[in-house]
C-alpha cells in the first residue's frame, strides 16, 4: 500500500527538520528545496509547511517537552531521533485533530525508515509520557 500524501508530508518534515538541525541553513530555504526536490511526489504540502516552520518556530517550548522525559541532554540524542521527536512533539500540541495514537504511531514507524535498530523504542517511551503532559485529556 502507497503511502497517504500525509505520510509522506511527515517523512519530508523529519527530513527537512534534521536538515535545518545539522546545516542551520535558512528554513525558507530548505523548505523551497524540499518542495522543489519533491515536486512529483504526492504528498500534503500544506501539512508539510505547517509542520516543518511549526517546529522551527515552536523549537524551545518543543525541546522544553522533551526534555524531562530523555534520559541525556539534548545534544547528545541522534538528529534524526531528534528531528522525528520534534517533529511528533509539535503535532502533538498543535494538530490537535490528529489523535495522539496516530502521531505517536507514525513517529514509531519513521524511526524504523530512518534511525538506528531499537530507536523506536526510544521515540515510543518519550512520546508516551510527553503524551500525558500535553493531551491529559485523551
Amino acid at each position: 500500500m502507497k503511502p497517504s500524501p500525509r505520510r509522506k508530508a511527515r517523512e519530508l518534515a523529519v527530513q527537512a527538520v534534521y536538515s535545518w538541525q545539522v546545516s542551520k541553513n535558512p528554513v525558507n530555504d530548505i523548505e523551497v528545496n524540499f518542495i522543489a526536490d519533491n515536486s512529483k511526489r504526492r504528498f500534503d504540502i500544506e501539512y508539510f509547511q505547517l509542520l516543518l516552520r511549526g517546529v522551527t518556530t515552536n523549537i524551545g517550548s518543543i525541546d522544553e517537552a522533551i526534555i524531562p522525559y530523555v534520559d541525556r541532554p539534548l545534544d547528545d540524542i541522534d538528529q534524526v531521533e531528534k528531528a522525528i521527536l520534534r517533529v511528533a512533539v509539535f503535532e502533538l500540541k498543535d494538530c490537535t485533530d490528529v489523535p495522539y495514537r496516530v502521531v505517536i504511531n507514525e513517529a514509531i514507524e519513521l524511526a524504523k525508515s530512518f534511525a538506528a535498530d531499537d530507536s523506536h523504542k526510544f521515540v515510543n517511551g518519550v512520546l508516551d509520557k510527553t503524551v500525558k503532559l500535553i493531551r491529559p485529556q485523551e
